[in-house]
């Protein structure tokens, strides 16, 4: 079996267990709209990967981390991100402030977009090897976190209330800024331990 057999076979059976866990993050699901709010970023990257799936292909590193990142995505879909039961017993049990699982959420809002980012790059820009690869990649998450926290706010004016499970703010008046933060620190992480690895992968596809 050569490493393109071995790389479908893994394509599918993340594409198929996504596809399960999709299903189970709907059915009983805490709230609908929440759901589909935090859903629908699943659904969209996911027919993104398909459509162009003959034209870029990702490395198999990069295909993981997309179905570890739309996982914690589901699961936040499903239960909210201020109750997410595990991180419920977290703040039990250490006695914290809130439930951080929405902190984890954006956390990996910067670690698996800067991979992938770090990847498109790698292959459609000059940037390839170059010193800047790492700044450009950092600077597109952190745009990347301050647009989708304008999403939050433009869901929040036009819900109001009902806006509150989708924000998980939990009465934390600094949470945009520590998403944020979240988020780059996410993103450096990602490129401090996982470039040289990715960089392998990519050797791998003659890139």
């Amino acid at each position: 079996m050569n490493h393109t057999d071995t790389g479908k076979k893994l394509h599918i059976f993340l594409l198929l267990s996504l596809t399960a866990a999709l299903v189970w993050s709907l059915v009983g699901c805490f709230d609908i709209v929440t759901w589909v709010l935090e859903a629908f970023w699943v659904i969209i990257g996911v027919a993104v990967l398909i459509l162009t799936y003959r034209k870029f292909r990702f490395t198999n590193l990069t295909y993981v981390l997309i179905w570890l990142h739309c996982l914690i995505l589901l699961i936040g879909a499903h239960y909210t991100y201020s109750r997410m039961p595990l991180f419920n017993w977290f703040r039990d049990a250490f006695e914290l402030s809130r439930n951080h699982y929405d902190r984890l959420g954006h956390f990996f809002q910067g670690f698996v977009p800067a991979i992938i980012t770090r990847e498109v790059l790698w292959h459609k820009s000059p940037l390839k090897g170059s010193r800047w690869l790492s700044f450009v990649v950092l600077s597109f998450c952190l745009a990347f976190s301050a647009l989708f926290e304008l999403f939050e706010w433009l869901v929040a004016a036009i819900a109001a209330d009902g806006a509150v499970d989708y924000l998980a703010t939990q009465g934390d008046v600094w949470d945009t800024q520590k998403d944020m933060a979240l988020c780059l620190i996410g993103a450096a992480l990602a490129l401090l331990t996982l470039g040289r690895l990715q960089n392998r992968f990519l050797r791998q596809f003659g890139a």
